[in-house]
């Protein structure tokens, strides 16, 4: 008897540990996918695209209000499960789909702006003495 085909998760695990991935990994892009299957009804991912996958990005930085790196995280994933367990090399542009991470940018004070605060701290060693 031949065996049934192996559920779709069950084949990501099966890759995923196959190429020595960690278990975080591995919890983590599970994760992912079952988003993106949620979010298309449960459709097997051969029937959906690169506009399929743009969208469901989409939806979550929009509605999800995702970071960057969370972001980027669901598209590392979504690429594993077309390109290493479908075979399909989806056709999406990186610069598109992954964002860019936000830059911080230091605060400087100026010796005006700090005055204030260094006075303060002058007064309060000065009424220990």
């Amino acid at each position: 008897m031949d065996k049934p085909a192996p559920k779709l998760l069950d084949k990501v695990c099966e890759v995923l540990r196959l190429k020595h991935y960690s278990p975080k990994t591995e919890e983590s892009y599970l994760h992912w996918i079952r988003q993106y299957l949620r979010y298309h009804k449960l459709r097997h991912p051969r029937e959906l695209g690169p506009l399929d996958v743009e969208s469901f990005l989409i939806h979550l930085a929009v509605d999800g209000k995702v970071a960057a790196s969370t972001q980027n995280q669901a598209v590392s994933a979504l690429l594993f499960l077309y390109r290493q367990v479908l075979g399909i090399d989806l056709q999406i542009q990186p610069q598109l789909v992954r964002p860019r991470q936000s830059r911080n940018v230091p605060v400087v004070l100026t010796k005006a702006t700090s005055a204030p605060c260094r006075n303060s701290s002058a007064t309060k060693t000065s009424r220990r003495q």
